[in-house]
């Protein structure tokens, strides 16, 4: 590729300190490179970006886009995708379809035209990798991958009873391999198994057996957390909490964190997870945030994203299928659910978020603007919807306004039940995010996280995936609308318009372990699985443009 110039842009890039600084940008080969020699005499491709923010691409550490799940949503809701605005076949573009849960094509776009550049599905069990896969490769524009589901996986509970810690820590790294997978993920650890017993109930307690199994949900964090480390994993282990969106869960979610001493964990979509009152009186729900925060402010070893809500009709989409189940007990909408033997289940079903109305949704919404405005260290707190469980995330530029513009929340708030003022500090919270601190939950702190080096970034060597607004005292029509995106050095979207179909890379690990507990897992799968051990691996030339991302930690 030559050499290409974004010249006099205001940038934002917060993993090398810039805050605001008028520079040059320069483009070689898809990566920023250093100011060439003949810079000063340059003529070439230049992009004259006076008076416009510049920032990299945006990254989604935790949505929800391939997968058996998805496409089982994107059944659920055509009424969703019918008032949808159409997305037609053009010069650069697939036809496809919007809604809160868009089809492949449609989901690269709507990315790019917000200024987003790289996406990691959140949930894929290892039976569905080979699918999911398939879907990411349909997924245009974005870089991506997926997180392997573990906390129910009948050979992990089994080896955790046993304490075989090598035969564990070998397993793991053999799946993240075998499914070109990105790490650990942790759903209602013991949880789903518990459910998917005959009793149909799951574990309320951190300390409470896993029947059949007896291991416990503390141990199953623990020993994952250890064995996310001990692999080295550029992404620690990614947990997904027991008691997801029950009234006192929060105590559930510091115990979760307690557990961790001495090891690197992330907690997903905590805005489910912060909730204090009785779970047998609904009434009582309120925010619990500040206790947590308290916790992670402390402990740097904690990382989160938020999982915020936005109002209107969207999907539950989870790999917590007793909580889907109990989504359904009280709304009694339609829902599926469907099981992946000896791994996971899923459940799906649609929900609506009407906070101006629902006391209760009104608490969520402002739980998770606590959580971006208590935390001391933006490094440590993620900007996510869930997506599409708290809702789709093109809806992010509105949660930035909502940051960035305290009179704007303020306003938000005061349509929302007067009861709220009682159950959350929100209202007193006068703190407003910079452009900096945006660029850091967007991009710097999700790349840092992820343990990707080349990305979150405009430094030298780094992606050149670059989103450019025009400022505007409205933030939230500011990061709807960015003015140009570069992916790879390539101009994608221009005004809105997509300008380019290219198609990312897709990021896996690929741990080192002991090749002599092979044929032990062979055997154990063999025995167990309906399929057989050899075609349950995906060799790496099967996934396009595959990414190894080394397993080296980096703990800064």
């Amino acid at each position: 590729m030559s050499l290409s110039r974004i010249k006099n842009g205001t940038i934002y890039d917060p993993a090398n300190g810039v805050n605001g600084e008028v520079r040059d940008l320069w483009i070689q080969d898809g990566k920023i490179i250093d100011r060439p020699p003949n810079a000063d005499s340059f003529t070439g491709k230049t992009l004259d970006a006076t008076g416009y923010v510049v920032m990299p691409g945006g990254i989604d550490m935790h949505c929800h886009i391939a997968g058996p799940k998805v496409n089982a949503g994107r059944k659920m809701t055509p009424d969703l995708k019918r008032t949808a605005p159409p997305i037609y076949r053009g010069e650069h573009t697939r036809s496809g379809t919007g809604g809160v849960v868009p089809s492949t094509f449609a989901t690269g776009y709507l990315f790019a035209s917000i200024g987003y550049t790289t996406a990691m599905d959140a949930a894929i069990p290892g039976l569905h990798a080979r699918h999911a896969h398939e879907e990411l490769q349909d997924t245009p524009i974005l870089d991506k991958g997926f997180y392997l589901l573990f906390g129910n996986n009948h050979f992990v509970m089994k080896h955790l009873r046993n304490q075989d810690q090598n035969a564990l820590d070998a397993y793991c790294a053999w799946l993240l391999e075998s499914a070109k997978g990105y790490t650990i993920k942790i759903v209602n650890p013991g949880g789903v198994e518990d459910w998917k017993q005959i009793s149909r109930k799951t574990i309320k307690e951190l300390d409470s057996p896993v029947q059949n199994f007896g291991v416990t949900p503390r141990q199953i964090v623990r020993g994952l957390a250890g064995t996310a480390d001990r692999l080295q994993l550029p992404h620690s282990v990614h947990i997904h909490c027991n008691n997801l969106g029950i009234p006192g869960n929060w105590e559930t979610t510091l115990n979760t964190m307690e557990s961790l001493e001495g090891h690197r964990g992330h907690l997903a979509h905590v805005q489910f997870h912060s909730y204090d009152g009785d779970p047998n009186d609904p009434a009582s729900f309120s925010s619990a945030t500040q206790k947590l925060v308290d916790y992670v402010n402390t402990h740097e070893n904690i990382t989160v994203d938020v999982g915020h809500i936005n109002p209107g009709t969207t999907l539950s989409m989870t790999g917590d299928t007793p909580f889907s189940q109990f989504l359904h007990n009280i709304n009694r909408n339609k829902w599926y659910t469907a099981d992946c033997e000896l791994e996971s289940s899923c459940g799906v079903i649609p929900i609506e978020y009407r906070p101006q109305k629902s006391l209760i949704n009104a608490v969520q919404w402002a739980i998770a603007l606590e959580w971006y405005l208590l935390m001391e260290d933006p490094w440590r707190v993620i900007m996510t919807s869930d997506h599409p469980n708290g809702g789709a995330f093109y809806h992010y530029p509105e949660i930035i306004y909502l940051l960035m513009d305290r009179s704007f929340r303020l306003e938000f708030l005061s349509r929302m039940p007067e009861a709220i003022r009682e159950r959350s500090v929100l209202a007193d919270l006068e703190r407003e995010y910079s452009l900096y601190e945006i660029a850091i939950i967007t991009r710097a702190a999700p790349a840092r996280v992820l343990g990707m080096k080349d990305k979150g970034h405009l430094g030298v060597g780094a992606h050149a995936d670059i989103t450019i607004y025009a400022p505007q005292q409205n933030r939230q029509e500011m990061f709807e609308r960015p003015r140009w995106v570069y992916k790879d050095g390539q101009q994608v979207v221009a005004d809105g318009e997509i300008q380019a179909h290219a198609f990312g890379k897709t990021y896996y690990t690929s741990p080192d372990f002991d090749q002599e507990f092979l044929p032990h897992i062979e055997s154990w799968f063999n025995d167990n699985y309906s399929i057989r051990f050899r075609n349950y691996q995906i060799d790496s030339q099967e996934v396009p443009q595959a990414e190894e991302i080394t397993c080296q930690l980096d703990l800064r």
